[in-house]
């Protein structure tokens, strides 16, 4: 009898609750990295490339703990990039709001999975092999009923607050916290045509994907970091697998690589902003928020003599939003911007010769000829706008090179 109960009460390894706690961390660590590595950067992305080891631990270790299928996963997420904060995407804030992403987002992962048409698109090139047919993808739910067992016979009754652990930790950080709140909150590198924010800048607990406009800015690189004080931690262990030849880095993010501006603008450098345009468009809204600061002083004084209150007002409300693309805006806010504008010609020329720049590298028939001749001019008008700050953005646009 006493054997019984010492076994309900700690299983065979009979470890205190802080040891089961370090434990449960480590593996739910291994999980996350199952994710980032194996799921997300080499399969979503093709970014990176594991050895047939490495890929089946993952798929095997995932299959018990989560009973993700992969091409399901694989799928979601690569919609989730072609359709981003529009119609179709499947979990985003803007879309369903994130109230419902960050707390229901492993609903709209089950209704997206039962897409046969998802998987059919977007599924293509995951593992196909006799067991990812007949067991992983076939019996997803045996995995984590073998790992319920697993736990209790390891850590007794304790054993089910480890499985439940382990069967939300992705639900909540992947779903909830990558999905929700990194389209919600956090800072952004770049201006990336979506919501995508980086949460947190050091990603240590969910292996990296904090930094998610990082990679929404460059998807199919294999390091999300991109300032020098990030970290990501999901690119330590790829460095540790490629030092073992377990994996190989097919890309990462191109270097920003400035050249001394020349008096016109080449081919390469038309090539190097088309490559950074995300950074640069980034840069470009601190442009315009300085305009926007300088054109708030001016009318500060006069505000409190009180015949330009309005002006001011109106400006404070739509400085964060000035440089966000229109499809990202309230009707409200469209119109107080243009009314805004309206009254302000510094202003109104930075905004405007943004929408320009935007058009020059969207622009899908021009040769690149004719492109590095519209950069040329844009780049001659700014530097003639009499905007100090215009001038030096494109003194620095001039020093991009691929």
């Amino acid at each position: 009898m006493d054997t019984i109960l010492s076994f309900l009460a700690g299983g065979l390894l009979q470890y205190s609750w802080w040891q089961v706690a370090l434990v449960t961390l480590g593996l739910t660590h291994v999980t996350i990295l199952g994710v980032t590595l194996f799921l997300h950067r080499s399969q979503t992305h093709r970014g990176l490339d594991l050895h047939p080891a490495v890929m089946h631990f993952f798929r095997f270790w995932l299959w018990l703990t989560t009973g993700m299928v992969t091409k399901e996963w694989v799928a979601i997420h690569r919609k989730h990039h072609a359709k981003c904060e529009r119609e179709g995407d499947p979990h985003s804030p803007m879309v369903y709001g994130i109230g419902k992403v960050f707390f229901r987002g492993a609903e709209l992962y089950r209704e997206e999975a039962a897409n046969a048409e998802t998987l059919k698109r977007f599924g293509y090139g995951t593992p196909d092999d006799w067991l990812e047919r007949n067991l992983y993808s076939k019996h997803s739910l045996l995995g984590i009923m073998i790992m319920l067992v697993i736990d209790i016979a390891l850590f007794g009754v304790l054993g089910l607050t480890v499985w439940a652990i382990q069967m939300a930790w992705i639900p909540f950080w992947a779903a909830g916290v990558v999905n929700g709140l990194g389209h919600y909150v956090g800072y952004r590198n770049y201006a990336s045509p979506d919501t995508s924010t980086n949460v947190f800048p050091w990603g240590i607990i969910i292996g990296g994907e904090e930094l998610h406009n990082n990679h929404h800015a460059y998807g199919t690189s294999a390091k999300f970091s991109a300032k020098w004080w990030e970290l990501d931690i999901g690119w330590g262990y790829i460095k540790v697998l490629s030092f073992f030849r377990l994996a190989k880095v097919r890309r990462v993010a191109p270097k920003l690589k400035l050249e001394p501006a020349a008096q016109s603008v080449s081919l390469k450098t038309l090539e190097g902003v088309i490559q950074h345009r995300y950074e640069i468009l980034a840069r470009y809204t601190d442009v315009i928020k300085k305009a926007a600061s300088d054109e708030l002083a001016k009318l500060r004084p006069l505000r409190k003599k009180g015949s330009e209150d309005c002006r001011w007002r109106q400006l404070s409300r739509i400085k964060r939003v000035l440089g966000a693309d229109d499809e990202y805006l309230e009707p409200a806010q469209r119109a107080e911007i243009d009314t805004v504008l309206a009254q302000n010609q510094a202003l109104s020329t930075v905004v405007q010769m943004r929408r320009e720049l935007v058009r020059l590298w969207e622009s899908s028939s021009a040769t690149s000829e004719q492109l590095r001749n519209d950069l040329q001019a844009w780049c001659q008008r700014a530097q003639q706008s009499g905007i100090e700050g215009l001038e030096q953005f494109a003194y620095r646009l001039r020093r991009y090179a691929a």
